[in-house]
């Protein structure tokens, strides 16, 4: 176990020294220390990153500033405390933003970015792209092979089941879950319970 807990030690200061050096020295902005272990894609230069994030492997975090002749200003702010687990994929055209002490299990997608097919004689992946900031707040907790769409907005606390697809905006202290993603229950700050709710949110009496 001694050996183990060493091992485990080395590895971590190795990560924390090889972020240091290679990735850190590029982003956009850093408001402390932070670990990522050996992403796919990384492009630190559009990424604005909290202390203490700690990043696992095989992310693939990447701004798109360029597709099919089109220019984009990509912006990932991640915030304070926040862990994402193994095969993260997060591709971003405009904005993505992932609030403090949010939590994100492995292979999540979090995208802001849709292929357009809206004309039959291009393949989508030669079509212009559609874009849509996605917001995650505080204190979230995302699911293993969660999908977050374009245009999601989650609220503070909100919890993400595994396999969901998400889209929408939804508002504070919620449980959500389903492919497409509903609300499944809500804290009642009344009753200081979780209880559920209708398709509109709204408490069920």
């Amino acid at each position: 176990m001694k050996v183990a807990n060493i091992l485990r030690k080395l590895s971590w200061w190795y990560h924390a020294a090889k972020t240091l050096l290679f990735y850190r020295v590029f982003l956009k902005k850093c408001d402390g220390n932070f670990v990522i272990i050996n992403p796919i894609i990384f492009t630190q230069q559009h990424c604005i990153i909290g202390k203490n994030v700690f990043i696992r492997n095989n992310a693939r975090i990447e701004g798109v500033d360029h597709y099919e002749h089109t220019r984009f200003y990509p912006l990932i702010q991640i915030g304070e405390n926040v862990s994402i687990e193994q095969n993260v994929h997060l591709t971003c055209a405009d904005k993505i933003i992932i609030g403090s002490n949010t939590a994100i299990a492995s292979n999540v997608t979090i995208t802001d970015i849709n292929h357009c097919y809206t004309d039959i004689n291009l393949p989508p992946e030669k079509q212009p792209l559609q874009v849509n900031a996605v917001t995650i707040g505080t204190n979230c907790k995302i699911y293993n092979n969660a999908v977050i769409l374009p245009g999601t907005i989650l609220g503070t606390h909100n919890i993400v089941g595994a396999n969901s697809v998400v889209s929408g905006v939804f508002p504070d202290y919620c449980v959500i879950a389903g492919a497409p993603a509903k609300i499944v229950k809500r804290h009642n700050p009344s009753t200081k319970n979780w209880e559920k709710v209708n398709q509109s949110g709204e408490f069920i009496n």
